[in-house]
């Protein structure tokens, strides 16, 4: 009953100790209260009751009883961190039992060897155990050696003879009514299938572990442990590192077991080399491995021993020393089997090639490469990692480009099972080394052709397939619907001067978590990615009057790559973080401009864009020709306001994140109907009032049997219909969305530009289902609201409706999002920069999804500015201008002062339509 229903079991044997119970019974009263202590509470109390109750079996003269006490003793003696009295103890266990009870002493110390990891000792305790478990029909204690026996398969990578117990195991637990024991067998299922490589469904697994758990009132230190490898897993390592920690913070408050601290420790550890704080990952491995070594876990030392090295090794400590410990542990990882032996023999091998040891560097390396072969993907990484610094320190560029060739395809076929866009943007930091080495290779020995084709070939891929759709989920769609609710009561609250209560705010908090781990199980669908970036189908798209600028940053600097007119040239420019730190004083200058008195600043501004034109194009600048360009930028200068830059200020001008993301939004059809969308959202300080000379504008655009009749409501504009709110196109949506009762909208005809419907959302009218539905399929849609950036989790960034905020995760939920985009709202085209080339935001969550063309801004605006901006803008879409061309006419028709200057300069035009 203690692991089925821990807290009545504990209160029963409080109850009984209470009754003046015999010796035997006593015993077992306090074995429970012991065995509850130890797993959930304060080891130090376990101990005493576990001491007693061995006490009292002896005294009850009952070997059974005894030996059954003394292997629990030695369970907890071990967690303790007392190996060798915990050892002891099941000596004497062993000796004193018999039978059954000698079979279930064999098992938990099974559990102990697996705990300090000597496998071999655990499989064969639980060889022993099994056969006689299974005669006397003890099914739940059968079921445990057969989780048992998978897990410590799992830690030697026999992934299908794990698979095999835990559905064994599983079989029998479902006969039971043991729920801690189940929820450990979900558990357990989550972690095979991070062994075998399926990071959402170990997520989804581990999330319904948890959610049992909590049921129950089990503390989750392990299940925390395996999540957060999972989380490493797929590139969230700083929110690993806070679990662990957190995790840490608990463990130690209640006196908890030793032997977790260590492990949670062990992860932190990792998970902070991984976030690239390498001294907090010195300082927990110290500790861990203080804390392994006293309790005699030589397999976790040695792992722990890996992660110091690793950390000394990234602030900069390499010597022959590091060189040498490196390789005691990846021969030590060998002799255990560990799957994280290549990742020693690498880490030794790229030391070495540091300092010149060319030979050393050989030897290690070639071991490492040897799980290149085999073994799940990040394992296979490693191994053409070590190939292709094997073939750079034998001076041949061919293999160095033929190893990351074959690595990134294996990362990329471990990416696409992947349903999330931000775990498959997270991902791709785990091939980052890999595309540096190929575009050093490149630049020796290929030239700027091969150096664009690299460039692009770990560049943007998120956006090369389109995110999985997000299922359709009740639970997913019910918390999407209370998030937006409570956002909307927190933004009401502090726009009346108040501050949201912090049970709203936590949970907010809740229900943010609870949609992003749903997404995050999903799988991918498409079985890899075929869309290659070619340069000569790029360059024909080009022309001769084009140019596209591709920045590629090699070693802290900016190399360009100019494209157009057939050929490829490359010029050096400044240093990356020179042009970082220069484009966050362009930031602050255009913020200031955003308020009017700011005039004196605008040649501060100016000037500072000639700089950033030095350090980002150099001699580029020069050779760009008369004729519209491209700007493709890393990921690290997505803020950078391209128009300010003298070279580009009157020109047609477009950004992409990938120069194949630009080839693949001109390849965008637009959609049938042509429809547009004009949306105003609450609180802008204009009002958002080109909406209103818009909606004026298309008035009377009527095409005959546009979507919707009816009588319009009251205000509705002449020669406007009233959509009625309850079709059957309007409640699938609102299904699929989450959404309530949508409100009225307004429809009118198409022009010659437009040529369809044009449906204006405002008031009530833009709330979030119902902007939704409209948006689906669009030709263009036009979004004045106040946008939202969310540093610490992007794909909740936002635009404000009036029921909430329009999240990421909605726009993902669309079959096609509008074909052209225009969000007239102050940060709009802020991303994160992830993975190894990446862009987390709402510009690049659009454009995977059908929108060919996006107009966003990149800093805070001045609301009364965009109005003439924005009536420009579509004044040039009407007379049938690209979204770049119109831009650039709509700054060039602006008023000279510095507020309308400032607000031009802030917005780009992204894609290709």
């Amino acid at each position: 009953m203690v692991f089925a229903a821990p807290g009545e079991a504990l209160a029963r044997a409080e109850e009984l100790l209470g009754a003046d119970p015999s010796p035997l019974h006593a015993s077992v009263a306090h074995q429970v209260i012991g065995i509850w202590q130890r797993d959930f509470g304060d080891t130090r109390r376990a101990l005493a009751h576990l001491r007693r109750a061995r006490d009292l079996a002896a005294r009850a003269e009952s070997a059974e009883r005894e030996a059954d006490v003394l292997a629990t003793l030695g369970v907890a003696l071990v967690h303790a961190g007392r190996t060798r009295a915990g050892l002891a103890a099941f000596e004497r266990g062993v000796a004193r039992g018999s039978g059954h009870t000698r079979a279930r002493v064999l098992y938990r110390r099974a559990y102990v060897w697996w705990v300090l990891g000597r496998h071999g000792e655990a499989l064969e305790d639980v060889r022993r155990a099994i056969p006689v478990l299974r005669q006397v029909d003890d099914v739940i204690w059968t079921a445990r050696a057969l989780t048992l026996r998978a897990t410590v398969h799992l830690a030697q990578g026999s992934v299908e003879r794990a698979n095999a117990d835990f559905t064994a195991a599983e079989a029998l637990w479902d006969t039971t009514g043991q729920e801690h024991d189940k929820a450990d067998a979900v558990e357990s299922r989550g972690l095979a299938a991070f062994r075998a490589g399926d990071v959402p469904a170990a997520l989804r697994l581990l999330d319904e572990a948890a959610e049992r758990y909590a049921k129950l009132g089990t503390p989750t230190f392990m299940l925390t442990i395996r999540r957060c490898e999972v989380l490493m897993a797929a590139g969230l390592a700083t929110e690993a590192l806070a679990e662990a920690d957190g995790a840490i913070a608990v463990l130690d408050g209640i006196g908890g077991q030793s032997t977790r601290k260590a492990e949670l420790l062990l992860v932190a550890a990792r998970a902070a080399r991984l976030a690239d704080e390498p001294r907090t990952a010195l300082a927990r491995a110290a500790v861990a491995v203080r804390l392994f070594a006293g309790q005699r876990r030589t397999w976790y030392e040695t792992h722990a021993r890996l992660v110091l090295i690793e950390a000394r090794a990234a602030t900069g400590r390499g010597s022959g020393r590091l060189v040498a410990d490196a390789a005691a542990v990846a021969e030590r990882l060998a002799a255990f089997g560990a799957p994280a032996a290549p990742e020693a023999s690498l880490l030794a091998g790229r030391i070495a090639l540091d300092l010149g040891w060319t030979a050393d560097a050989e030897r290690h390396l070639a071991v490492a490469a040897r799980s290149r072969h085999g073994g799940p993907p990040l394992a296979r990484m490693t191994g053409w990692a070590a190939q292709a610094l094997r073939a750079r320190a034998a001076g041949s560029p061919r293999g160095v480009l033929e190893a990351c060739r074959r690595g990134l395809d294996v990362l990329d076929d471990h990416r696409m099972t992947l349903g999330a866009s931000e775990l498959r943007a997270r991902a791709t930091a785990q091939g980052a080394e890999l595309a540096a080495l190929a575009q050093r290779a490149s630049l020796v020995s290929g030239g700027p052709r091969r150096l664009l084709g690299w460039s692009e070939r770990w560049r943007a891929t998120v956006l090369s397939a389109p995110p999985t759709r997000p299922p359709a989920d009740p639970v997913l769609l019910t918390a999407m619907t209370a998030f937006r609710e409570l956002a909307a009561r927190a933004e009401e609250t502090r726009s009346d001067g108040g501050r949201p209560a912090p049970a709203l705010e936590r949970e907010q908090r809740r229900l943010e978590r609870e949609i992003r781990s749903r997404t995050l199980h999903m799988r991918g669908e498409a079985p890899g990615d075929g869309d290659r970036f070619d340069v000569a189908r790029l360059l024909r798209r080009l022309g001769d009057e084009v140019r596209l600028v591709e920045l590629a940053v090699l070693d802290g600097r900016v190399h360009v790559l100019l494209c157009g007119q057939g050929r490829v040239r490359r010029f050096e420019a400044g240093l990356l973080a020179e042009a970082e730190a220069e484009a966050e004083h362009v930031q602050a200058g255009l913020r200031r401009l955003a308020h009017p008195g700011a005039e004196a600043r605008l040649p501060l501004v100016e000037a500072a864009g000639a700089r950033l034109q030095h350090l980002l194009l150099g001699p580029a600048a020069a050779h760009l020709g008369s004729g519209p360009v491209v700007v493709v930028p890393p990921g690290r200068l997505h803020r950078v306001p391209w128009a300010l830059l003298p070279a580009l200020r009157d020109r047609v001008l477009s950004v992409s994140p990938s120069a194949g993301s630009w080839l693949r939004a001109g390849d965008t059809a637009p959609p049938p109907g042509g429809r547009q969308v004009l949306v105003r959202g609450p609180g802008l300080a204009s009002g958002g009032a080109e909406v209103s000379e818009l909606s004026d504008r298309y008035t009377g655009r009527r095409t005959p049997g546009g979507a919707g009749t009816g009588t319009p409501p009251p205000g509705t504009p002449t020669g406007t219909r009233h959509v009625p709110p309850h079709d059957e196109r309007e409640r699938e949506v609102a299904g699929r969305t989450g959404g309530g009762r949508p409100g009225p909208v307004a429809v009118a005809g198409g022009g010659a530009a437009a040529r369809g419907a044009t449906v204006v959302l405002e008031g009530d009218d833009a709330r979030v289902p119902r902007v939704l539905r409209e948006l689906d399929g669009a030709a263009l849609a036009h979004i004045a609201a106040h946008g939202t950036f969310r540093a610490d989790s992007p794909l909740f960034s936002s635009l404000r409706m009036a029921d909430g905020p329009l999240i990421v995760h909605d726009f993902e939920r669309l079959d096609r999002s509008p074909y052209r985009i225009i969000l007239p709202c102050c940060d709009t085209a802020r991303f994160a920069s992830v993975g190894a080339d990446e862009l987390l935001g709402l510009v690049t969550a659009l454009l995977p999804l059908g929108t060919a063309g996006v107009v966003a801004c990149t800093a805070p605006v001045n609301d009364a500015a965009v109005v003439p901006l924005m009536l420009a803008l579509h004044k040039g879409l009407d007379a049938g201008l690209s979204l770049a061309e119109a831009l650039r006419d709509a700054r060039a028709a602006l008023p000279g002062d510095a507020v309308h200057q400032a607000t031009g300069w802030a917005f780009s035009a992204f894609g290709a339509a």
